[in-house]
C-alpha cells in the first residue's frame, strides 16, 4: 500500500476549539492577571513610595500596561499562559508554529479590541460601576460572538495578528480509559 504525498505534508489541524472552552479560559485567565497585577502595582507603588491611590494613576497604568504586555508576549511566544495550559489551548502562527515575540506583542495590541470600544464610549458620560461593567461586558459577549462570522471560527484580533487558537497536544493523557495494571516486579530468588 502507498501513501498519498500529502499523507507526509498534511498539517496538524488548526481549528478554532469551543466558543465555551475558549471563553472559560479567558475568564481564568483574568483571575490569573489580579494577582500579576497586584503584585506590580504594590511594586510600583513601594518604589515611587506613593502614599495615595491617585497620585501618579498614569505613570501607574502605563507601568500595569507594559507589565501585562510582557507577561502575555512572554508565554504567548512560548504556546501558552498558565490558563491556556490549564484549558488544553495553545497560540500558533497560522502554519501551526509558536508565534514570535512580536507577532505575541502585536497580538497583545490588538487583544485590547476586547475592552477599549465600550470604554471610549462610555468616557464622555457618567455612568455607575455597574452600568459601566454591564456594558463592558455585552460588548465582550458581542466580540467573541462575532468568532462565528468567520469560517475558522477564530476571534478577529487573532486574525489581524496572524495568530490561532487551537487546541494543545496532550501527550501525556492516556489513550484508553482501563485502569493501569502494575507492572510485575521480579522476585528475588534464593541463590
Amino acid at each position: 500500500m502507498t501513501r498519498s504525498p500529502d499523507f507526509e505534508t498534511a498539517k496538524p489541524t488548526l481549528l478554532a476549539p469551543k466558543l465555551s472552552r475558549r471563553m472559560a479560559c479567558w475568564v481564568y485567565e483574568g483571575i490569573l492577571m489580579f494577582g500579576v497585577v497586584f503584585l506590580a502595582g504594590y511594586l510600583y507603588s513601594a518604589l515611587n513610595q506613593i502614599r495615595n491611590a491617585l497620585d501618579n494613576r498614569w505613570g501607574l497604568m502605563a507601568f500595569l500596561f507594559w507589565v501585562i504586555g510582557i507577561y502575555f508576549t512572554w508565554f504567548w511566544s512560548k504556546g501558552q499562559t498558565l490558563a491556556m495550559k490549564t484549558w488544553h489551548l495553545r497560540l500558533v502562527d497560522a502554519n501551526g508554529q509558536n508565534t514570535s515575540q512580536a507577532r505575541a506583542f502585536g497580538r497583545y495590541l490588538l487583544s485590547w479590541i476586547w475592552f477599549l470600544p465600550p470604554l471610549a464610549l462610555l468616557s464622555p458620560f457618567v455612568f455607575t460601576t455597574l452600568e459601566a461593567a454591564g456594558c463592558v461586558i455585552l460588548w465582550v459577549v458581542i466580540w467573541a460572538l462575532a468568532s462565528r462570522l468567520r469560517t475558522d471560527k477564530q476571534f478577529w484580533h487573532d486574525a489581524w495578528a496572524g495568530t490561532r487558537l487551537v487546541a494543545a497536544d496532550e501527550p501525556n493523557r492516556p489513550t484508553d480509559l482501563s485502569p493501569e495494571v502494575p507492572a510485575k516486579v521480579p522476585q528475588k530468588t534464593a541463590a
